[in-house]
């Protein structure tokens, strides 16, 4: 059976999305760090050790936004699994339906930063709302990405896909992407862009969307995400067999 399969040129068409929400997932942690108190939206992992620096009463760090950013992820994350499985068990479309609740998350805390500060960053006596839906929407989008299962690109976190990387490149040295199968230049495409997404996301968030002030900036991402809503549901209804969640 040959490499170049139709089934290849989903996963190569996923990859694709994915490396744009991984993107994105980067901007909002630029933009949530920088602009809204030292808080990370996107990245759990951080906001459990900023609350257990709190907790410990070292580091200068406010208990209140990283466990409200906990708590709101868990939550969009909960409601978004038990919404995206009743779609995904009545054939509906889940992957669409899951990018759309994100982004009117994030036009809701863009709406509600540009009406409490403007064009500015949130303040740190915010009471936490702008925090809290951006958590929530993330939380949407980590259920959601899960319902995809591109290995390697949960969009979110870089760790385990760089050290996917090292190891595969460790293991074949002399290996270039010419010399792989495409099924391992796939897997190799999967790690990079996860590590890199991330990281130019950051970039991208830090110089051109932060800025802006974090309401602008978070309809600017809000805006993103509802295209790839828009163009999951068209490429659905025009019965596209590549589509990310069809079926």
């Amino acid at each position: 059976m040959s490499d170049a399969s139709p089934v290849l040129a989903t996963d190569a068409r996923r990859v694709a999305v994915m490396t744009v929400l991984t993107v994105l997932a980067g901007a909002v942690d630029a933009v949530s760090f920088l602009t809204m108190g030292k808080v990370f939206c996107a990245l759990a992992t951080g906001n459990v050790l900023f609350l257990s620096f709190a907790l410990a009463g070292e580091g200068d760090v406010p208990v209140a936004r990283p466990a409200t950013a906990i708590g709101a992820f868990m939550a969009g994350a909960a409601v978004a699994g038990l919404v995206l499985q009743h779609l995904a068990d009545r054939r509906g479309p889940w992957f669409p339906v899951g990018l759309l609740c994100e982004a009117v998350l994030l036009v809701s805390a863009g709406a509600l930063a540009l009406a409490r500060n403007g064009t500015g960053a949130v303040p740190a006596a915010d009471d936490h709302g702008v925090v809290a839906l951006v958590a929530l929407a993330m939380g949407v989008r980590a259920s959601t990405v899960l319902r995809v299962h591109v290995p390697g690109m949960p969009t979110l976190l870089s760790q385990t896909a760089i050290a996917e990387l090292i190891n595969d490149v460790l293991r074949h040295p002399r290996v270039a992407l010419r010399g792989m199968t495409a099924k391992q230049r796939l897997a190799r495409m999967r790690w990079t862009a996860t590590a890199g997404g991330i990281f130019s996301g950051g970039v991208l968030g830090t110089l051109l969307l932060v800025p802006l002030g974090t309401g602008r900036a978070l309809l600017v991402i809000a805006a993103a995400v509802l295209l790839l809503a828009v163009t999951g549901m068209v490429t659905r209804r025009l019965g596209g067999t590549g589509a990310v969640g069809a079926g």
